[in-house]
Protein backbone atom coordinates (compact mmCIF):
# COMPACT_ATOMS: atom_id res chain seq x y z
CA UNK A 1 0.00 0.00 0.00
CA UNK A 2 1.05 3.84 -1.18
CA UNK A 3 2.50 5.58 2.52
CA UNK A 4 2.95 9.02 1.55
CA UNK A 5 5.16 9.67 4.53
CA UNK A 6 8.02 7.18 3.06
CA UNK A 7 8.36 9.07 0.10
CA UNK A 8 8.90 12.59 1.88
CA UNK A 9 11.31 10.32 4.28
CA UNK A 10 13.67 9.09 1.14
CA UNK A 11 13.35 12.85 -0.13
CA UNK A 12 14.62 14.05 2.91
CA UNK A 13 17.39 11.86 3.16
CA UNK A 14 19.01 12.28 -0.82
CA UNK A 15 18.05 15.90 0.26
CA UNK A 16 20.71 15.82 3.31
CA UNK A 17 23.20 13.52 1.48
CA UNK A 18 23.40 16.16 -1.37
CA UNK A 19 23.98 19.11 0.82
CA UNK A 20 25.94 17.46 3.57
CA UNK A 21 29.80 18.96 3.29
CA UNK A 22 32.41 17.59 1.64
CA UNK A 23 35.03 15.47 3.46
CA UNK A 24 38.38 17.51 3.80
CA UNK A 25 40.10 15.07 1.63
CA UNK A 26 37.56 15.69 -1.31
CA UNK A 27 38.22 19.61 -1.34
CA UNK A 28 41.87 18.99 -1.68
CA UNK A 29 43.12 20.06 -4.77
CA UNK A 30 45.07 17.25 -6.22
CA UNK A 31 48.79 18.74 -6.46
CA UNK A 32 50.86 17.43 -9.71
CA UNK A 33 54.62 15.82 -8.47
CA UNK A 34 57.48 17.63 -9.45
CA UNK A 35 60.94 17.18 -9.31
CA UNK A 36 62.03 20.48 -7.50
CA UNK A 37 60.46 23.35 -5.99
CA UNK A 38 62.08 26.53 -5.41
CA UNK A 39 60.41 28.41 -2.89
CA UNK A 40 60.64 31.68 -0.92
CA UNK A 41 62.89 33.86 -2.74
CA UNK A 42 62.84 36.99 -4.96
CA UNK A 43 62.29 35.76 -8.90
CA UNK A 44 63.88 37.23 -11.08
CA UNK A 45 61.84 35.69 -13.86
CA UNK A 46 63.37 38.47 -17.11
CA UNK A 47 60.33 37.32 -19.23
CA UNK A 48 58.53 39.48 -21.72
CA UNK A 49 56.86 41.58 -18.72
CA UNK A 50 60.21 41.40 -16.65
CA UNK A 51 58.21 39.98 -14.06
CA UNK A 52 60.10 40.53 -10.59
CA UNK A 53 58.11 37.62 -7.55
CA UNK A 54 58.86 38.63 -4.22
CA UNK A 55 57.46 35.54 -1.89
CA UNK A 56 57.55 33.55 -5.40
CA UNK A 57 58.45 30.04 -6.31
CA UNK A 58 59.01 27.90 -9.49
CA UNK A 59 58.11 24.42 -10.17
CA UNK A 60 61.03 21.93 -12.22
CA UNK A 61 59.90 18.93 -13.91
CA UNK A 62 61.86 16.59 -16.40
CA UNK A 63 64.33 19.36 -17.01
CA UNK A 64 61.92 22.43 -18.05
CA UNK A 65 60.46 24.43 -15.89
CA UNK A 66 56.84 23.79 -14.67
CA UNK A 67 55.24 26.41 -13.41
CA UNK A 68 56.49 30.09 -11.98
CA UNK A 69 54.65 32.41 -9.73
CA UNK A 70 53.75 33.50 -6.00
CA UNK A 71 54.83 30.73 -3.12
CA UNK A 72 51.07 30.09 -2.44
CA UNK A 73 50.53 29.57 -5.71
CA UNK A 74 52.82 27.11 -6.73
CA UNK A 75 52.54 25.26 -3.45
CA UNK A 76 48.43 24.86 -4.06
CA UNK A 77 49.38 23.50 -7.28
CA UNK A 78 52.69 21.38 -6.66
CA UNK A 79 54.44 19.07 -4.77
CA UNK A 80 58.14 17.92 -4.43
CA UNK A 81 60.45 15.82 -2.31
CA UNK A 82 63.46 18.16 -3.42
CA UNK A 83 62.91 21.32 -2.04
CA UNK A 84 65.01 24.49 -2.32
CA UNK A 85 64.53 26.59 0.17
CA UNK A 86 65.01 30.36 -1.36
CA UNK A 87 63.35 32.77 1.76
CA UNK A 88 65.26 35.67 1.48
CA UNK A 89 67.25 35.21 -1.39
CA UNK A 90 67.11 35.92 -4.94
CA UNK A 91 66.40 33.18 -7.87
CA UNK A 92 67.56 34.80 -11.29
CA UNK A 93 68.05 33.05 -14.85
CA UNK A 94 71.26 31.34 -14.94
CA UNK A 95 73.85 33.68 -16.68
CA UNK A 96 74.89 33.14 -20.29
CA UNK A 97 78.66 33.10 -21.08
CA UNK A 98 78.32 34.53 -24.79
CA UNK A 99 82.36 33.83 -25.96
CA UNK A 100 84.75 31.61 -24.24
CA UNK A 101 87.97 29.33 -25.16
CA UNK A 102 87.49 27.13 -21.95
CA UNK A 103 90.77 25.38 -21.95
CA UNK A 104 92.73 28.50 -22.15
CA UNK A 105 92.34 28.29 -18.66
CA UNK A 106 95.48 26.70 -18.44
CA UNK A 107 97.07 29.75 -19.59
CA UNK A 108 95.96 31.86 -17.12
CA UNK A 109 98.20 35.05 -17.03
CA UNK A 110 100.87 32.97 -19.29
CA UNK A 111 101.50 36.77 -21.03
CA UNK A 112 100.02 40.28 -20.20
CA UNK A 113 100.17 43.56 -20.75
CA UNK A 114 100.38 43.31 -24.50
CA UNK A 115 98.37 43.59 -27.89
CA UNK A 116 96.28 41.46 -29.55
CA UNK A 117 98.97 40.36 -32.31
CA UNK A 118 102.18 40.59 -30.06
CA UNK A 119 100.13 38.51 -27.39
CA UNK A 120 98.39 35.72 -29.58
CA UNK A 121 101.95 35.49 -32.73
CA UNK A 122 104.52 35.53 -29.61
CA UNK A 123 103.16 33.83 -26.67
CA UNK A 124 99.69 32.25 -27.14
CA UNK A 125 99.95 30.19 -30.90
CA UNK A 126 103.72 29.05 -29.63
CA UNK A 127 102.23 27.60 -26.53
CA UNK A 128 99.51 25.89 -28.16
CA UNK A 129 101.16 24.57 -30.68
CA UNK A 130 103.55 23.06 -27.99
CA UNK A 131 101.22 22.06 -25.38
CA UNK A 132 97.79 21.47 -26.62
CA UNK A 133 96.71 18.37 -26.46
CA UNK A 134 93.09 16.40 -25.38
CA UNK A 135 94.45 16.01 -22.01
CA UNK A 136 95.74 19.34 -22.15
CA UNK A 137 92.06 20.75 -23.34
CA UNK A 138 89.76 18.26 -20.92
CA UNK A 139 91.79 19.13 -17.84
CA UNK A 140 91.53 23.15 -19.11
CA UNK A 141 87.90 22.43 -19.48
CA UNK A 142 87.52 20.80 -16.43
CA UNK A 143 88.98 24.18 -14.32
CA UNK A 144 86.58 26.55 -16.54
CA UNK A 145 83.52 24.55 -16.09
CA UNK A 146 84.30 24.45 -12.40
CA UNK A 147 85.09 28.28 -12.53
CA UNK A 148 81.92 29.24 -14.36
CA UNK A 149 79.50 26.85 -12.36
CA UNK A 150 80.46 28.77 -8.61
CA UNK A 151 80.13 31.91 -10.82
CA UNK A 152 76.23 31.00 -11.85
CA UNK A 153 77.38 30.42 -15.32
CA UNK A 154 75.05 27.87 -16.63
CA UNK A 155 75.51 27.97 -20.59
CA UNK A 156 78.52 29.31 -22.41
CA UNK A 157 79.95 29.52 -26.17
CA UNK A 158 83.25 28.07 -26.79
CA UNK A 159 85.59 27.96 -29.57
CA UNK A 160 88.80 25.36 -29.35
CA UNK A 161 90.57 22.49 -30.91
CA UNK A 162 89.43 19.16 -29.94
CA UNK A 163 86.06 20.49 -28.80
CA UNK A 164 84.07 16.68 -29.16
CA UNK A 165 86.26 16.49 -25.75
CA UNK A 166 85.22 19.72 -24.29
CA UNK A 167 81.59 18.61 -25.28
CA UNK A 168 82.42 15.45 -23.32
CA UNK A 169 83.57 16.62 -20.43
CA UNK A 170 80.67 19.78 -20.60
CA UNK A 171 77.79 16.91 -20.76
CA UNK A 172 78.97 15.20 -17.97
CA UNK A 173 79.83 18.20 -15.43
CA UNK A 174 75.80 19.22 -16.58
CA UNK A 175 76.38 22.10 -18.07
CA UNK A 176 74.99 24.04 -21.57
CA UNK A 177 77.02 24.94 -23.87
CA UNK A 178 77.10 26.05 -27.80
CA UNK A 179 80.50 24.13 -28.59
CA UNK A 180 82.69 25.36 -32.11
CA UNK A 181 85.34 23.24 -33.56
CA UNK A 182 88.23 25.95 -34.77
CA UNK A 183 88.31 25.78 -38.09
CA UNK A 184 91.51 28.08 -39.19
CA UNK A 185 93.98 27.96 -42.22
CA UNK A 186 97.50 26.65 -40.47
CA UNK A 187 98.02 23.67 -38.48
CA UNK A 188 96.69 23.57 -35.41
CA UNK A 189 97.08 21.00 -32.85
CA UNK A 190 93.96 18.65 -33.71
CA UNK A 191 93.76 19.40 -37.25
CA UNK A 192 96.46 20.04 -39.94
CA UNK A 193 94.32 20.77 -42.81
CA UNK A 194 90.92 22.52 -44.12
CA UNK A 195 90.24 18.98 -45.58
CA UNK A 196 90.95 17.08 -41.83
CA UNK A 197 89.43 20.20 -39.68
CA UNK A 198 86.02 20.34 -41.98
CA UNK A 199 85.70 16.57 -41.90
CA UNK A 200 86.16 16.90 -38.03
CA UNK A 201 83.37 19.21 -37.81
CA UNK A 202 80.94 17.36 -39.47
CA UNK A 203 81.35 13.93 -37.12
CA UNK A 204 81.45 16.14 -33.91
CA UNK A 205 78.29 17.74 -34.99
CA UNK A 206 76.24 14.56 -36.15
CA UNK A 207 77.63 13.13 -32.76
CA UNK A 208 76.05 15.55 -30.80
CA UNK A 209 72.39 16.57 -32.67
CA UNK A 210 69.88 16.62 -30.41
CA UNK A 211 71.56 16.36 -27.22
CA UNK A 212 69.89 18.43 -24.15
CA UNK A 213 72.76 20.15 -23.32
CA UNK A 214 75.49 20.37 -25.92
CA UNK A 215 74.50 22.36 -29.32
CA UNK A 216 77.58 21.21 -31.79
CA UNK A 217 79.15 24.61 -33.79
CA UNK A 218 81.49 25.16 -36.51
CA UNK A 219 84.02 27.83 -35.47
CA UNK A 220 85.97 29.60 -37.93
CA UNK A 221 88.37 31.56 -36.41
CA UNK A 222 87.72 34.90 -38.23
CA UNK A 223 88.26 36.77 -41.66
CA UNK A 224 91.76 37.02 -41.57
CA UNK A 225 92.69 33.40 -40.81
CA UNK A 226 89.91 31.95 -43.02
CA UNK A 227 89.74 32.38 -46.58
CA UNK A 228 86.57 33.48 -48.42
CA UNK A 229 86.83 29.79 -50.19
CA UNK A 230 86.87 28.12 -46.73
CA UNK A 231 84.23 30.69 -45.24
CA UNK A 232 81.91 29.90 -48.02
CA UNK A 233 82.29 25.88 -47.48
CA UNK A 234 81.94 26.68 -43.34
CA UNK A 235 78.55 28.22 -44.28
CA UNK A 236 77.11 25.76 -46.94
CA UNK A 237 78.06 23.35 -44.37
CA UNK A 238 76.29 25.43 -41.57
CA UNK A 239 73.07 25.32 -43.45
CA UNK A 240 73.07 21.61 -44.32
CA UNK A 241 73.34 20.72 -40.83
CA UNK A 242 71.52 23.31 -39.23
CA UNK A 243 74.17 23.99 -37.07
CA UNK A 244 75.84 27.51 -35.59
CA UNK A 245 78.20 29.48 -36.62
CA UNK A 246 80.85 31.09 -34.24
CA UNK A 247 83.43 33.73 -35.17
CA UNK A 248 85.52 36.58 -34.37
CA UNK A 249 84.46 39.62 -36.45
CA UNK A 250 86.51 42.90 -36.55
CA UNK A 251 88.24 42.72 -33.05
CA UNK A 252 90.74 45.59 -34.19
CA UNK A 253 91.64 48.57 -36.17
CA UNK A 254 94.48 45.87 -37.61
CA UNK A 255 91.77 43.60 -38.54
CA UNK A 256 89.42 46.28 -39.97
CA UNK A 257 92.52 47.87 -41.82
CA UNK A 258 93.69 44.76 -43.42
CA UNK A 259 90.67 43.51 -44.34
CA UNK A 260 89.62 46.74 -46.25
CA UNK A 261 93.37 46.42 -47.80
CA UNK A 262 92.88 42.75 -49.17
CA UNK A 263 88.86 42.61 -49.22
CA UNK A 264 88.13 45.88 -50.60
CA UNK A 265 85.12 46.25 -47.82
CA UNK A 266 85.01 46.18 -43.93
CA UNK A 267 84.68 42.85 -42.41
CA UNK A 268 81.36 43.04 -41.67
CA UNK A 269 80.44 44.21 -45.29
CA UNK A 270 82.77 41.90 -46.43
CA UNK A 271 81.12 38.72 -44.43
CA UNK A 272 77.44 39.94 -45.98
CA UNK A 273 78.96 40.21 -49.29
CA UNK A 274 80.18 36.74 -49.65
CA UNK A 275 76.94 35.62 -48.26
CA UNK A 276 78.33 34.97 -44.76
CA UNK A 277 76.22 36.38 -42.60
CA UNK A 278 72.38 34.95 -41.03
CA UNK A 279 70.84 34.03 -38.33
CA UNK A 280 73.19 30.97 -37.06
CA UNK A 281 76.03 33.08 -36.82
CA UNK A 282 77.43 34.37 -33.11
CA UNK A 283 79.96 36.96 -33.79
CA UNK A 284 82.42 37.77 -31.30
CA UNK A 285 83.89 41.40 -29.78
CA UNK A 286 82.48 43.39 -33.07
CA UNK A 287 84.61 46.27 -32.09
CA UNK A 288 84.61 47.79 -35.15
CA UNK A 289 81.23 48.18 -37.23
CA UNK A 290 79.89 51.87 -38.54
CA UNK A 291 76.03 52.59 -38.61
CA UNK A 292 75.33 50.77 -42.16
CA UNK A 293 77.34 47.33 -40.96
CA UNK A 294 75.09 47.54 -37.65
CA UNK A 295 72.45 47.65 -39.90
CA UNK A 296 73.32 44.73 -41.89
CA UNK A 297 74.04 42.34 -38.43
CA UNK A 298 70.49 43.55 -37.41
CA UNK A 299 68.77 42.73 -40.91
CA UNK A 300 70.68 39.20 -40.93
CA UNK A 301 69.99 38.00 -37.48
CA UNK A 302 73.69 37.60 -36.53
CA UNK A 303 73.85 37.60 -32.51
CA UNK A 304 76.95 39.39 -31.17
CA UNK A 305 78.96 38.81 -28.57
CA UNK A 306 80.51 41.67 -26.12
CA UNK A 307 83.86 40.98 -23.83
CA UNK A 308 84.26 44.56 -22.73
CA UNK A 309 87.16 43.43 -20.09
CA UNK A 310 89.27 41.07 -22.63
CA UNK A 311 88.58 44.78 -25.09
CA UNK A 312 90.21 46.63 -22.42
CA UNK A 313 92.42 44.68 -21.27
CA UNK A 314 94.24 44.09 -25.03
CA UNK A 315 93.76 47.68 -25.73
CA UNK A 316 91.18 46.68 -28.73
CA UNK A 317 88.62 49.26 -28.31
CA UNK A 318 85.48 49.72 -27.08
CA UNK A 319 82.55 48.18 -29.20
CA UNK A 320 79.33 50.64 -30.28
CA UNK A 321 76.97 48.06 -28.33
CA UNK A 322 74.80 51.36 -27.44
CA UNK A 323 74.26 51.89 -31.06
CA UNK A 324 73.73 48.10 -31.52
CA UNK A 325 70.92 47.62 -29.25
CA UNK A 326 69.48 50.40 -30.24
CA UNK A 327 69.41 49.16 -33.83
CA UNK A 328 67.81 45.92 -32.57
CA UNK A 329 71.06 43.95 -32.57
CA UNK A 330 70.59 41.24 -30.10
CA UNK A 331 73.74 41.78 -27.74
CA UNK A 332 75.13 39.33 -25.22
CA UNK A 333 77.65 39.57 -23.18
CA UNK A 334 80.91 37.13 -22.97
CA UNK A 335 84.55 37.25 -20.93
CA UNK A 336 86.21 35.89 -24.04
CA UNK A 337 89.42 33.48 -22.77
CA UNK A 338 91.08 33.14 -19.40
CA UNK A 339 94.33 34.06 -21.13
CA UNK A 340 93.01 37.78 -21.73
CA UNK A 341 90.82 38.49 -19.17
CA UNK A 342 92.04 36.53 -17.10
CA UNK A 343 89.03 34.91 -15.50
CA UNK A 344 84.96 33.55 -16.53
CA UNK A 345 83.55 35.78 -14.06
CA UNK A 346 79.91 37.13 -15.83
CA UNK A 347 79.25 39.37 -12.69
CA UNK A 348 82.15 41.30 -13.39
CA UNK A 349 81.63 41.56 -17.41
CA UNK A 350 77.89 42.50 -16.27
CA UNK A 351 78.83 45.40 -14.02
CA UNK A 352 81.76 46.47 -16.43
CA UNK A 353 79.45 46.55 -19.84
CA UNK A 354 77.51 49.41 -17.72
CA UNK A 355 80.42 51.56 -16.56
CA UNK A 356 82.05 51.34 -19.43
CA UNK A 357 79.69 53.01 -22.07
CA UNK A 358 79.23 55.79 -19.46
CA UNK A 359 82.39 56.54 -19.42
CA UNK A 360 83.01 56.74 -23.23
CA UNK A 361 79.75 58.01 -23.97
CA UNK A 362 80.01 60.76 -20.99
CA UNK A 363 75.86 59.76 -20.32
CA UNK A 364 75.42 58.16 -16.87
CA UNK A 365 72.20 56.65 -18.54
CA UNK A 366 73.65 54.47 -21.34
CA UNK A 367 72.99 50.74 -20.48
CA UNK A 368 71.11 51.20 -17.28
CA UNK A 369 71.53 48.41 -14.74
CA UNK A 370 68.06 46.39 -16.01
CA UNK A 371 69.62 46.48 -19.67
CA UNK A 372 73.23 44.98 -18.55
CA UNK A 373 71.42 42.58 -16.88
CA UNK A 374 69.26 41.66 -19.56
CA UNK A 375 72.58 41.36 -21.87
CA UNK A 376 73.91 38.42 -19.28
CA UNK A 377 70.28 36.85 -19.95
CA UNK A 378 67.69 36.73 -22.17
CA UNK A 379 69.19 38.72 -24.77
CA UNK A 380 72.42 36.59 -24.31
CA UNK A 381 70.28 33.93 -25.23
CA UNK A 382 69.24 35.69 -28.38
CA UNK A 383 72.50 36.45 -29.33
CA UNK A 384 73.53 32.53 -29.50
CA UNK A 385 70.03 31.71 -30.55
CA UNK A 386 69.01 29.94 -27.38
CA UNK A 387 65.71 32.54 -26.80
CA UNK A 388 63.14 29.94 -26.81
CA UNK A 389 65.12 27.28 -24.58
CA UNK A 390 66.81 29.23 -21.63
CA UNK A 391 67.80 33.34 -20.76
CA UNK A 392 64.58 33.68 -18.28
CA UNK A 393 62.41 31.51 -15.57
CA UNK A 394 59.17 30.79 -18.10
CA UNK A 395 57.45 28.00 -17.92
CA UNK A 396 58.36 25.32 -20.55
CA UNK A 397 61.82 26.61 -20.66
CA UNK A 398 65.04 24.93 -19.45
CA UNK A 399 65.27 24.69 -15.88
CA UNK A 400 68.61 26.69 -15.72
CA UNK A 401 68.79 28.84 -12.59
CA UNK A 402 70.63 30.37 -10.06
CA UNK A 403 70.21 30.99 -6.54
CA UNK A 404 72.01 33.86 -4.63
CA UNK A 405 72.66 34.98 -0.93
CA UNK A 406 71.25 38.78 -0.54
CA UNK A 407 72.08 39.13 2.83
CA UNK A 408 75.70 40.10 2.75
CA UNK A 409 77.32 43.29 4.09
CA UNK A 410 78.17 44.60 0.24
CA UNK A 411 74.15 43.69 -0.80
CA UNK A 412 73.18 45.76 2.65
CA UNK A 413 70.36 47.83 1.85
CA UNK A 414 68.88 47.13 -1.49
CA UNK A 415 66.28 49.43 -2.89
CA UNK A 416 66.49 48.23 -6.67
CA UNK A 417 66.85 44.44 -7.88
CA UNK A 418 68.55 45.18 -10.91
CA UNK A 419 71.00 47.83 -9.40
CA UNK A 420 71.96 45.01 -6.75
CA UNK A 421 72.47 42.13 -9.45
CA UNK A 422 74.87 44.42 -11.64
CA UNK A 423 76.05 46.96 -8.83
CA UNK A 424 76.89 44.61 -5.80
CA UNK A 425 76.60 41.04 -6.55
CA UNK A 426 79.58 38.68 -7.04
CA UNK A 427 80.25 35.45 -7.97
CA UNK A 428 81.01 34.61 -4.31
CA UNK A 429 77.56 35.58 -3.89
CA UNK A 430 76.26 32.17 -5.74
CA UNK A 431 74.85 29.59 -3.55
CA UNK A 432 73.03 27.10 -6.27
CA UNK A 433 73.19 25.75 -9.57
CA UNK A 434 70.51 24.54 -11.19
CA UNK A 435 70.99 23.51 -15.51
CA UNK A 436 68.46 21.38 -16.98
CA UNK A 437 66.45 20.37 -13.91
CA UNK A 438 69.99 18.95 -12.49
CA UNK A 439 71.64 20.84 -9.27
CA UNK A 440 74.88 20.96 -9.86
CA UNK A 441 76.38 22.78 -7.13
CA UNK A 442 74.60 23.09 -3.61
CA UNK A 443 75.28 25.52 -1.04
CA UNK A 444 78.72 26.83 -2.91
CA UNK A 445 79.78 22.71 -2.69
CA UNK A 446 80.30 21.30 -6.50
CA UNK A 447 78.27 18.36 -7.18
CA UNK A 448 79.71 17.00 -10.91
CA UNK A 449 83.23 18.02 -10.44
CA UNK A 450 86.19 17.13 -7.90
CA UNK A 451 87.43 20.88 -7.46
CA UNK A 452 90.85 18.99 -5.71
CA UNK A 453 91.34 16.92 -8.39
CA UNK A 454 90.73 20.03 -11.44
CA UNK A 455 93.27 22.30 -9.29
CA UNK A 456 95.90 19.70 -8.82
CA UNK A 457 95.77 19.25 -12.53
CA UNK A 458 95.85 22.47 -13.48
CA UNK A 459 99.38 22.95 -11.33
CA UNK A 460 100.83 19.80 -13.56
CA UNK A 461 100.24 21.54 -16.65
CA UNK A 462 101.71 24.88 -15.75
CA UNK A 463 104.87 23.42 -14.74
CA UNK A 464 104.76 21.71 -18.17
CA UNK A 465 103.92 24.86 -20.07
CA UNK A 466 106.64 27.20 -18.33
CA UNK A 467 108.97 24.21 -19.47
CA UNK A 468 108.03 24.05 -23.14
CA UNK A 469 108.12 27.84 -23.46
CA UNK A 470 111.63 27.89 -22.17
CA UNK A 471 110.69 30.28 -19.40
CA UNK A 472 112.66 31.27 -16.42
CA UNK A 473 111.36 33.34 -13.23
CA UNK A 474 112.98 37.43 -13.31
CA UNK A 475 115.04 38.36 -10.46
CA UNK A 476 111.86 41.17 -9.50
CA UNK A 477 108.92 38.70 -8.81
CA UNK A 478 109.20 34.78 -7.93
CA UNK A 479 105.50 34.77 -10.45
CA UNK A 480 107.01 37.00 -13.14
CA UNK A 481 108.88 34.46 -16.45
CA UNK A 482 110.48 35.83 -19.73
CA UNK A 483 111.40 33.77 -22.48
CA UNK A 484 115.18 32.29 -22.43
CA UNK A 485 116.89 33.28 -25.81
CA UNK A 486 117.91 29.83 -26.39
CA UNK A 487 120.21 30.89 -29.49
CA UNK A 488 122.86 33.00 -27.67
Amino acid sequence: MYKPHHTALIFTLVLILLCAPISAPALTKQRARVDIIVRGGTIVTMDGERRVINEGALAVRDGRIAAVGSRAEIESSYNSKEIIEARGRIVVPGLINGHTHIPMTLFRGLADDLELSEWLTKYIFPAEAKNVTEEFVRAGTQLGLAEMIRGGTTTYCDMYYFEDAIADETARAGVRGVLGETIIDFPVPDNKTNIEAMAYVRRFVDKWRGHKLITAALAPHAPYTVSEEHLRAVQALSVQRNAPVVIHVAETRKEVADIQASKGARPVAYLNRIGFLNSRVIAAHVVYADAEEIKLLRQAGVGVVHNPQSNMKLASGVAPVPQMLAEGVHVGLGTDGAASNNDLDMWEEIDTVAKLHKVTSFDPRVIPARVAFEMATINGARALHLENETGSLEAGKRADFVVLDSDELHQTPNYDIYSQLVYTTKAADVLTVCIEGRIVMRDRRLLTLDEVKIKERARFFRERIVRSLALRRTPESQNAFVRVDRTR
